[in-house]
């Protein structure tokens, strides 16, 4: 086995013991990410002397006998959306080109905290607004089962990174499902938190009312192992919120026997490719088989009320961007152009918005109050042709953004954990997605879950 192969749960064991060294770790990753790199575009920004000056720190501690935990050591990567001091963070602008913080995101701090090692600063669409990661000024990433494909997006060079053996971890960011989405073509495990459990402080944002920080990983399990290490309350992020953070490897392998696993059929399946839907279907039958109870359910919200629901998220980024847009509109790519350029809701608009999302929240947390979890396609079909701007679902033409970001959006505006996991591939070999989804701070029930059906 290669050091690159190894997850975070059997490196964390391998350095703890003092078998492999974390310098060793890292070059490993350091030398595939010069390799592949060039034809994958995880990362913008390798910081090669840094990981090795975290690698040797950590290799003096743990042999000093002050390991830290199962971060002690491992190589990671961060989304260009985390501040990071003395490393530029762009967010994959010109606009920002050459902006260099100060000080570290509370979430990088606590990896750092952790002892983890930065490989570097991966690559996102544009401010993160898009699914593609096809990235006009830093370049497309390239899915690495399939060059000419998207890996998803906006995080999608954390989710080709961990695809292509290039982290052993790393962090995204999800507004829409941009963590998910990613993981789902990519084949990777991404984890997008309840609203408030992970904080956002020093990451650059798209909405203040959908962000969301979370892990993209191998496994189920080095997901909750970079989930312990990130969550909890922050005095800097106003949206986090002091409840406790369990042990979220502790109950990690208590299956899904007695789960009641809701899946609503009417908002969710609608519209998926064949092939997602065999898949799906078959997963539901693998959870019915460990134990749980499979029932239909109603998600509680319309497609309507989904689309209006979204004019907050666009509102909010033309606030954001008010600074620059217009005034700098050429420095901007065409699609982010077109989002900044459209009409802004009036008061009344605004307020059906902000109604229409308290709506979605309401209803989707209602439905676990009967069922324990949902279960869905993470996306309608598998990775794109990069360029793309329609694709086919079914037989029917659609956006890119809309046949990707459609399944994985409710659960950004309810502010609810969901989980994307690998379940098969299409017949092109590429990676199909499970979404779990689990009712607000139940992040170890979806995470057993997802583990159960993993391990299944």
């Amino acid at each position: 086995m290669y050091l690159t192969d190894l997850t975070i749960a059997e490196a964390a064991v391998r350095l703890e013991r003092r078998e492999i060294s974390s310098a060793e770790l890292t070059n490993a990753y350091l030398e595939r990410i010069e390799r592949l790199n060039p034809s994958i575009n995880a990362y913008v920004t390798v910081t090669a002397e840094r990981a090795r000056a975290d690698a040797s720190r950590a290799d003096e501690e743990i042999a000093a006998g002050n390991y830290r935990g199962p971060l002690h050591g491992v190589p990671i990567g961060l989304k260009d959306l985390y501040d990071t001091a003395g490393i530029e963070t762009a967010g994959g602008s010109k606009i920002l080109k050459g902006r260099v913080p100060e000080k570290d995101s509370t979430v990088a701090r606590r990896l750092a905290e952790a002892g983890a090692v930065l490989l570097g600063k991966t690559n996102t669409h544009e401010f993160a607004w898009g699914t593609t990661t096809n990235n006009p000024h830093t370049g497309a990433t390239h899915n690495p089962w399939k060059l000419d494909r998207i890996p998803g997006g906006s995080s999608g060079g954390s989710g080709a990174a961990i695809a292509a053996r290039m982290a052993a971890g790393t962090l995204g960011s999800d507004t829409g499902g941009s963590i998910r989405i990613p993981s789902a073509l990519c084949g990777s495990v991404g984890l997008k938190p309840t609203f408030g459990r992970v904080s956002k402080a020093g990451v650059l944002p798209m909405s203040w009312q959908f962000d969301h920080a979370g892990p993209i990983c191998r496994t189920v399990e080095d997901a909750a192992i970079v989930l312990q290490a990130i969550a909890g309350y922050d005095p800097d992020d106003f949206a986090t919120v002091p409840v406790p953070v369990p042990d979220y490897l502790a109950g990690l392998e208590g299956g899904v026997r007695g789960l009641r696993i809701g899946v609503p059929r009417e908002q969710f399946f609608g519209l998926l490719d064949a092939e997602v839907r065999v898949a799906i279907e078959l997963a539901l039958e693998t959870l019915s088989g460990l134990g749980a109870e499979v029932v239909d359910v109603d998600a509680g919200f319309r497609r309507e009320t989904l689309l209006k629901a979204w004019l907050v998220c666009v509102a909010e980024s033309q606030a954001l961007h008010a600074e620059w847009f217009p005034s700098r509109k050429d420095e901007y790519g065409e699609d982010l152009q077109q989002t900044l350029s459209g009409p802004l809701p009036d008061a009344k608009g605004l307020a059906d918005a902000y109604r229409a999302s308290y709506d979605i929240k309401e209803g989707v947390r209602r439905t676990f109050e009967v069922v324990d979890l949902l279960v869905t396609p993470t996306t309608m079909r598998t990775a794109s042709l990069i360029g793309e701007e329609e694709v086919e679902v079914d037989g029917f033409k659609m956006s890119t953004g809309g046949a990707f970001a459609q399944r994985t959006m409710p659960f950004n505006i309810a502010g609810v954990p969901a989980i994307s996991v690998p379940c098969g591939f299409d017949g092109e070999g590429l990676p199909i997605g499970l979404q779990i989804a689990g009712g607000p701070f139940e992040e170890a029930k979806v995470l057993r879950a997802a583990r159960a059906f993993e391990m299944g």
